[in-house]
C-alpha cells in the first residue's frame, strides 16, 4: 500500500490505497462533481500535496507543492497514464519521479505574514494544552487541529484567534508530534487495537474507533455501522480517546445487537480474546454490565492527517 490519503471532489477519503487504486481513482476522474484529487503523505504535512483536475473530454491539470508557495508546480498532460506514473512516483517518493513533465512554477503570489497570538499566558497555556490532547490523540486531521484552535477561546463576540493563526498553531505542533513519533520503534498499542479490532470485524463484530462524542451518542448509533448479520459491537468514543491518551487505559465498551446479557457476556469474551491475541492487557470481571479496560497502555498513535 502506498503511504498516502487521496480525497475527492465528491468527498471519498481513501487511507493507504495501493497503486491500482490510485490508478483507478485518477482514471475516474471527469464528470460532474468528480473532478479532482488531492493527495497527501502520511504523515499529512504542511504544504505538501501533489493534486489533479479533469474534466471530461480535455486535458489533466496536474500540481505538486512542496512546502513553500515558491515551490509550487503544474503541467498540463493529456494522457491519465502520465498522470498515474508521476503520482504513483511521487507517493513512493522514487527518485527522478517529475523527470518526464515540463513542470513550471505556478505564481502562488507572497505568503501572508501571520501576525502572533495576542494572548495572556493563561490563555496560550490553555490553547496549546487542549490542542496537544486531541493531537495525541491521534485521530484529528490538521484541518480539524487547525479549527480546534481558532475556535477553542470563543466566547460571545471575542474571537483571539484568527484562522490563519489557528493554522499556524496546529501546524507548529503537529510538526513537533512527527519528530516525536520519527523515534517511534515497532508496532504501538493503538496499532495493537486496531489489527485486533479488525479480527473482530471479520468475525462479524462491528469494531470502531473514535466513535462519537459519548455513550449515549455511541449506542444509538453503532447499530447504523454495522454490516448485515453482525452479532455485536465495541467502540470507544472521543471521551475515551482523551482519557487514553492522558496515560488513564482505554475504555472499551461492547453489546450483542438482540440486547441479550447473554451475547453481550459473549461477545465481551471475543473481544477481551482478540485484545489478548494482539498482546494488549485487559481488565473484566466477566459481567456484561461493565466495560472491558485496557490497561495499562501507551498511547502512541501515528498520525494519518
Amino acid at each position: 500500500m502506498l503511504e498516502i490519503v487521496v480525497g475527492t471532489e465528491s468527498g471519498g477519503r481513501y487511507v493507504r490505497v495501493s497503486a491500482e487504486d490510485l490508478a483507478e481513482l485518477v482514471r475516474r476522474i471527469g464528470g460532474a462533481g468528480d473532478r479532482f484529487l488531492v493527495v497527501q503523505r502520511i504523515p499529512d504535512l504542511p504544504d505538501v500535496f501533489a493534486q489533479v483536475w479533469h474534466e471530461a473530454g480535455g486535458d489533466y491539470t496536474l500540481e505538486h507543492r512542496d512546502g513553500a508557495a515558491d515551490r509550487h508546480f503544474q503541467v498540463t498532460v493529456a494522457d491519465p497514464e502520465a498522470v498515474i506514473a508521476a503520482m504513483t512516483g511521487w507517493a513512493r517518493e522514487e527518485s527522478g519521479w517529475a523527470a518526464g513533465p515540463a513542470w513550471s512554477v505556478l505564481d502562488m503570489g507572497p505568503s501572508r505574514e501571520v501576525p502572533p497570538l495576542d494572548l495572556d499566558e493563561s490563555e496560550c497555556e490553555l490553547l496549546e494544552k487542549r490542542v496537544r490532547e486531541v493531537l495525541v490523540g491521534g485521530y484529528a486531521s490538521r484541518a480539524q487541529l487547525a479549527e480546534l484552535a481558532e475556535e477553542y477561546l470563543v466566547t460571545g463576540d471575542r474571537r483571539p484567534v484568527s484562522r490563519e493563526q489557528g493554522a499556524a498553531l496546529a501546524d507548529r505542533m503537529w510538526l513537533e508530534r512527527v519528530a516525536e513519533q520519527a523515534e517511534w520503534q515497532g508496532e504501538t498499542d493503538p496499532e495493537r487495537l486496531a489489527r485486533a479490532f479488525a479480527v473482530l470485524r471479520d468475525a462479524g463484530i462491528t469494531a470502531r474507533e473514535h466513535f462519537t462524542c459519548c455513550r449515549t451518542c455511541g449506542d444509538s448509533e453503532i447499530g447504523g455501522e454495522s454490516r448485515p448479520g453482525a452479532r455485536g459491537y465495541v467502540y470507544f468514543h472521543t471521551q475515551c480517546t482523551d482519557s487514553a491518551a492522558a496515560g488513564h487505559g482505554l475504555t472499551l465498551l461492547y453489546g450483542g445487537f438482540d440486547g441479550s446479557p447473554e451475547t453481550t457476556a459473549a461477545v465481551g469474551h471475543e473481544v477481551v480474546a482478540a485484545l489478548e491475541a494482539a498482546g494488549l492487557t485487559v481488565e473484566w470481571d466477566h459481567d456484561p454490565g461493565r466495560a472491558i479496560t485496557v490497561t495499562p497502555l501507551d498511547w502512541r498513535r501515528r498520525l494519518v492527517g
